[in-house]
């Protein structure tokens, strides 16, 4: 007879993907083990086994719920705020509050998704475009000019350069909240990216 699933299996599942995900960001992933993260997370091998058959699975789950989170926050943001600077900025502080509790789950991403075999990949690259593509078009609306230029994609991963590379430095509370480094991201790509086809 198949397992039923239990009434807490989404929130089982999600501590295990974000226990997965912290054992990841410190070991590495070939130095975490599938005992690792079931010891982790108080469970035994066997249940870990009922939600991922494998540890590459949990680390497809933990990137694919990540980037599904933030693909959501943005929708919504896009959704509810003008087109324009004023939309790169609502993407940025938006970001940068989703980051708060997923500090782990951003370095897995970016150190790990490579690891993934191809047909996974595509699929989180799938999402990751859905993030970027909102970025790339506010700055097209705040910056016209660079429409049709080869500026506007290097502008955009120029700005989640600043966004996604934060967590390296940023700490809370010593006078620079993230929606300051928000603006000062948004303002940066904005005045800069004005002055890009600028003469020397």
């Amino acid at each position: 007879m198949a397992r039923t699933q239990a009434q807490d299996y989404f929130e089982k599942r999600d501590v295990i993907l974000h226990q997965a995900a912290q054992l990841f960001a410190e070991h590495g992933y070939t130095g975490t083990s599938i005992s690792m993260i079931a010891k982790a997370c108080g469970v035994s091998k066997a249940l870990l086994y009922h939600y991922y058959p494998d540890k590459e699975a949990v680390l497809f789950g933990i990137l694919h719920a990540h980037l599904t989170a933030l693909v959501e926050c943005v929708t919504q943001v896009v959704a509810q705020t003008p087109p324009g600077e004023a939309q790169l900025l609502a993407i940025g502080e938006a970001l940068l509050d989703s980051y708060r509790d997923a500090h782990a789950e951003h370095q897995v991403q970016i150190a790990n998704l490579k690891l993934l075999p191809e047909e996974s990949q595509a699929i989180l690259r799938e999402l990751e475009r859905q993030l970027v593509a909102p970025v790339a078009s506010a700055i097209a609306v705040a910056l016209p000019e660079l429409v049709e230029t080869p500026a506007l994609k290097p502008l955009t991963m120029a700005w989640f350069g600043m966004i996604n590379w934060h967590y390296l430095w940023y700490r809370e509370g010593r006078g620079f909240s993230r929606a300051d480094f928000a603006r000062m991201a948004c303002k940066l790509i904005v005045a800069g990216g004005a002055q890009v086809l600028q003469p020397v």
